[in-house]
């Protein structure tokens, strides 16, 4: 198949589809994927803030009595807690009351007081954040070196409910980008090596895939070949009787009804050869369209026995038939085309069995199916002929096929037929030891 150019482009056209399809695919789902984990991670940080800030928020109430004032406990609940001008608060070492969040080492708190002012920090706060307040619930912002934090503000009150100030809680988002920098290698590197592979395995399943194709392909192209060599034959042979009687000067009666007995002969080769061709072609392409009848495989064989009878004593052997069941055998179908498939059998056994032997037709069922078997004693098949046998145009033995009239199409119409019944057309042969057809068709 890799010699044929056309499909060999084919097939490469077909694994460049492959995995440009492919590839577009999975380029959507690893954009949805990052899409995804980054969302599901904005997501926990936010939740993450919003606990850490809902928590320190309830603590720092119960602990603040005066607007803009915070108290000395405070030191207990944050961090790290820097004044920004306010005296009388001295730092402490943090206890052991610290929510761990805040001591994990990249969260900030920021303490405003009402009017926007700045009053205290506290945690792992970045001295490069600008000090302007602002009163968005969840704000990203960027400092000054180019790092980015997210944020959350919250009001704060004093026991009596009085305003306060500003609550921030912060952290850097240096972790969570890293994380995405390290997914979008993954997809940039994993991509890439997907496509090679899918590359890989598309030129693979296309050669699969086209494996059938091409060998119709060249079924049609040795069918092709050997039509035209069968239709070339009686033309051929037409044609030269046609121009021998031209350059005949005088032409008696007897010569002339032997010219036209020739012509005769081989244009009805053509004839027949051209009809075993259209019914193969329609047997093909469409399924058997006639309206159903039921067709006794009794009488069928009794009949063709009885017609045929003259045929194998003028070859000299004896034809005989064997019904093994008691009841009338009924199947469904085109009774003109099971009897030509049961008449090819026999007259092809006839024609390959010598002077003295024995042709049997067996009529038979099993497991709801009819079985007609046509054994003889003939010249059989070897094993390599054997798997050949229903080819169009295959013929075991050459110059006895044509000196028989055979041009190869009588199995393969048997075949097709018994396909286009739903049954199944096999043969068993030893060569020298004679062969076996069976037919099997559903009841």
């Amino acid at each position: 198949m890799n010699q044929n150019k056309l499909f060999n482009r084919t097939r490469w056209q077909l694994a460049i589809s492959y995995a440009a399809v492919m590839g577009l695919i999975l380029s959507l789902l690893g954009f949805g994927v990052y899409k995804a984990i980054a969302h599901a991670h904005w997501v926990a940080i936010d939740r993450e803030l919003e606990s850490v800030a809902g928590t320190l928020h309830d603590s720092l109430e119960l602990k603040l009595q005066q607007p803009g004032r915070l108290e000395p406990i405070v030191n207990e609940l944050l961090p790290n807690l820097r004044l920004m001008g306010v005296k009388g608060i001295k730092e402490q070492l943090p206890s052991r009351h610290i929510l761990s969040a805040i001591n994990q080492g990249y969260y900030y708190i920021r303490l405003f007081d009402y009017s926007g002012k700045l009053i205290a920090t506290a945690g792992a706060y970045p001295e490069e954040l600008p000090p302007e307040f602002n009163s968005q619930y969840w704000q990203t912002i960027t400092d000054t070196k180019g790092n980015v934090y997210h944020q959350i503000s919250v009001a704060l009150h004093t026991q009596t409910q009085q305003d306060w100030g500003y609550f921030q809680v912060g952290r850097s988002l240096q972790d969570f980008n890293d994380y995405l920098s390290t997914v979008k290698w993954i997809l940039k590197l994993g991509l890439p090596t997907a496509l090679i592979l899918i590359g890989f395995a598309s030129w693979l399943l296309a050669g699969l895939a086209m494996k059938p194709i091409y060998s119709s392909y060249r079924q049609i192209q040795q069918f092709t070949a050997d039509a035209a060599h069968e239709l070339r034959t009686p033309l051929a042979a037409s044609q030269a009787t046609v121009e021998s009687a031209l350059l005949t000067p005088q032409l008696d009666e007897k010569e002339a009804r032997e010219i036209l007995r020739t012509i005769d002969r081989q244009n009805r080769r053509l004839t027949q050869l051209v009809a075993d061709l259209l019914l193969l072609a329609r047997m093909d392409n469409q399924a058997i369209r006639d309206r159903p009848q039921l067709c006794c495989l009794n009488d069928l064989v009794s009949d063709l026995v009885e017609e045929l009878a003259a045929m194998a004593i003028a070859s000299k052997v004896a034809l005989t038939s064997e019904v093994r069941v008691q009841q009338q055998l009924n199947v469904v179908g085109n009774s003109d085309q099971l009897y030509r498939l049961v008449a090819n059998l026999i007259v092809n056994a006839i024609q390959y069995t010598p002077a003295g032997g024995k042709v049997t037709v067996i009529l038979d069922c099993s497991h709801q199916e009819a079985i007609v078997q046509v054994q003889d004693t003939g010249i059989g098949m070897a094993a390599a002929d054997l798997e050949r046998i229903f080819d169009r145009f295959y013929r075991v033995n050459s110059d006895r096929s044509r000196h028989t009239g055979g041009s190869g199409l009588g199995l393969a119409i048997a075949q097709t037929i018994a396909r286009a019944h739903r049954g199944s057309l096999s043969a068993r042969s030893e060569l020298g030891s004679g062969s076996t057809f069976l037919l099997q068709l559903p009841l």
